[in-house]
């Protein structure tokens, strides 16, 4: 009988820490003894460097632009603590959809039975989550990742993005697409971003898997060209990030969410600025005592 490998997507709007938190979960899953495959699906390609030293490694839609065949080893290293990193790739500069190297990819691997063959546990796509459309909607659309996380700060692009990909599971929720287990809150240190993004995860009828604090510790290590689990293993953040990996290999129950209009999204933006204008100004007492 062939076991259930675990697929999971995570999302998050570019320069939002999404590649650090998946890089980092890859690790403290591996550390804990899963056999873990991190597919890269942002054309560029870096998804996976902070498992390899920093180092770059050949995207699938090269390989192919270079020979028609491809052996699975060409186009799957291995990385920290025997991490599978594999990189989708793009295309070349302004021509073709940079989606189209996930949809490749992933039927490239599929053909090789590579996920089968390496008998691996976990399988987590990294995708960019700006745009929900095109190849970046495959994780989700084919129901390729059963389970879909978001990384999302407080800041309200973010919450944008996040409440856009909320739309694209609603969309492809009657159609065998993946769910949503919940939200990553990124970069959350200030009393009132948390406040903000519960009141959105509250709004939206999802949830809260973690709250991810900034820390220096983080850029310390990503200098080093390593995730924070494998440069300080014993630091408080890399705490976080195992409890974090703890939670989604356990995670089984995902769910539809209730994404914002558009008009109901920017109300509650201004909602929240209004109450932070007056905490700045003195006006309000209670709400965030601490900022």
């Amino acid at each position: 009988m062939t076991k259930e490998i675990k697929q999971i997507a995570i999302y998050g709007k570019g320069g939002i820490g999404k590649s650090t938190t998946t890089s980092n979960i890859s690790a403290a899953l591996a550390r804990a003894g899963y056999k873990v495959m991190q597919f890269g699906c942002d054309p560029k390609a870096d998804s996976t460097n902070t498992l390899r030293g920093g180092t770059y490694i050949p995207t699938v839609l090269d390989t192919l632009r270079e020979k028609n065949q491809v052996k699975p080893e060409e186009v799957i290293f291995k990385g920290f603590s025997g991490v599978y990193c594999v990189e989708a790739g793009g295309p070349a500069p302004g021509v073709g959809c940079a989606g189209r190297g996930i949809i490749t990819a992933v039927q490239l691997l599929k053909q090789l039975k590579v996920f089968e063959e390496l008998e691996l546990d976990v399988v987590i796509y990294d995708v960019l989550g700006d745009v929900v459309c095109g190849g970046f909607a495959v994780p989700i659309r084919e129901g390729i990742a059963k389970h879909v996380f978001t990384v999302s700060s407080a800041d309200f692009m973010a919450i944008y993005a996040a409440n856009n990909l909320f739309k694209g599971i609603q969309k492809y929720s009657n159609s065998g697409g993946a769910l949503l287990g919940g939200l990553i809150a990124n970069s959350i240190n200030a009393p009132y971003a948390r406040e903000i993004i519960d009141d959105f995860v509250e709004q939206t009828s999802t949830r809260i898997v973690e709250y991810v604090p900034r820390s220096v510790t983080v850029t310390q290590s990503e200098l080093q060209g390593k995730t924070t689990i494998e440069a300080a293993p014993n630091s408080e953040q890399a705490g976080v990030y195992t409890r974090l990996a703890e939670k989604i290999a356990e995670h089984t129950e995902s769910k539809v969410p209730s994404p914002l209009g558009i008009p109901e999204l920017r109300d509650w933006a201004a909602k929240w600025a209004d109450q932070l204008l007056a905490l700045e100004t003195g006006e309000v007492r209670g709400l965030a005592s601490n900022i």
